[in-house]
């Protein structure tokens, strides 16, 4: 049976003169043209984000990094439905008065002179320092945190679950001990003390150690170093090399916990002494740091070779690309946008609407990013 030829099919690269050129995938394209775009020019470092309105005295700078913390919800055309705006707010609410000293030290022209007034102050009574260990990695660590010594009392009174004699007696404690991180219970009742652990202002001290690596440094003391030291000079194999016969009971372990209760007492101050804190905390940091994290990944992305970018790229980058201009706002004000609405970005579904500000201060006073002038095209900014 002959064959017969099908008149629809395409024709033959003869006939096609765009047979011979090369497919290149738009992303392939993309991203070769980010490797070998040229660097930014570098004409001058910018040391402290610090401006002509912002307080420079360590509790104007705690206020002011409190009240832009967040953007407003948009009136109209959020992309958010009342209940998300109802939880977003309820988050906000929630989050307690704490501000990274990372963040002062980015705001003011001065880091000595801010240092020197938060020791005056914590002296005081005025602010109270929060030691966060173990958020992060590296230069990317949280460090530590400072709060207003009545925005911390203000959210006690505002505890329903506690009575205002507990309270009355925290509010001693905290005056009592400025500079200290733990204080005392032997005040506080047990209903009391479990109260504050409960609302989330009384924590065990062993929540917050100095360094998780300090659970794995030889131990130190005198029966203790025999123990530790026994290894080497000892034969592998021989109750030398442990310590010898009974190291550990000479060391106050061994046996059940209930049959040596009475000769295996903890020491008074770890028995009687507990963390001040806040509530919400965990929620503070996981926030600080995801947003750091996030505004990495974004250099990286515009820039994967050099990253770095400039300020006002990176900035439509984190608002998740929704335009800002004047025009843009008017569409959505009255419905004609037809593009991705803000309240549908990571911005607002992930960080709640974190200003860009807020985190590029955050990142720059921990040391994470740098900003420096361009000869022409404004500000950039770069990973260290």
């Amino acid at each position: 049976m002959p064959k017969t030829t099908n008149p629809l099919r395409r024709q033959g690269s003869a006939t096609n003169p765009f047979a011979s050129a090369r497919r290149t995938k738009p992303i392939v394209r993309a991203a070769a043209k980010g490797e070998s775009a040229p660097r930014l020019d570098d004409v001058g470092l910018i040391s402290c984000l610090a401006k002509g309105n912002i307080p420079q005295d360590v509790a104007g700078l705690i206020c002011h990094v409190r009240n832009h913390t967040f953007e407003d919800v948009p009136d109209r055309a959020a992309g958010m439905s009342s209940t998300r705006i109802a939880e977003l707010l309820q988050f906000r609410r929630a989050l307690p008065p704490i501000v990274s000293v990372a963040h002062l030290h980015a705001l003011s022209s001065s880091t000595t002179r801010t240092e020197r007034e938060l020791a005056l102050l914590t002296a005081r009574g005025v602010i109270r320092k929060i030691v966060i260990p173990g958020r992060g990695k590296g230069g990317a660590a949280v460090g530590e945190g400072v709060a207003l010594v009545e925005d911390w009392k203000q959210r006690l009174r505002e505890e329903s679950s506690i009575e205002d004699e507990t309270k009355n007696k925290y509010f001693f404690l905290m005056d009592a001990n400025p500079t200290s991180s733990t204080v005392p219970i032997a005040t506080l009742s047990p209903k009391e003390v479990r109260s504050l652990v409960v609302a989330g202002f009384l924590t065990n001290p062993a929540a917050l150690t100095s360094s998780l690596g300090a659970l794995f440094t030889q131990p130190t003391g005198s029966s203790l170093h025999k123990v530790a030291s026994a290894g080497h000079s000892a034969a592998t194999g021989t109750l030398a090399a442990v310590g010898g016969f009974g190291a550990v009971h000479d060391n106050g372990g061994g046996g059940s916990t209930l049959a040596t209760s009475d000769r295996r007492r903890l020491p008074p101050s770890t028995q009687q002494e507990m963390t001040l804190a806040l509530p919400s905390t965990g929620a503070y940091l996981n926030l600080l740091v995801t947003a750091r994290a996030h505004l990495l990944h974004l250099l990286r992305q515009l820039s994967p070779r050099h990253k770095e970018a400039l300020r006002s790229h990176l900035k439509e980058k984190w608002d998740g690309n929704t335009p800002a201009d004047a025009v843009s706002v008017a569409k959505r004000a009255r419905g004609e946008f037809f593009g991705v609405l803000s309240g549908k970005t990571k911005h607002w579904r992930e960080f709640h609407g974190l200003e860009f500000d807020w985190v590029l201060a955050e990142c720059v006073g921990s040391g994470l990013v740098e900003l420096f002038n361009t000869s022409s095209v404004g500000v950039g900014v770069r990973t260290r």
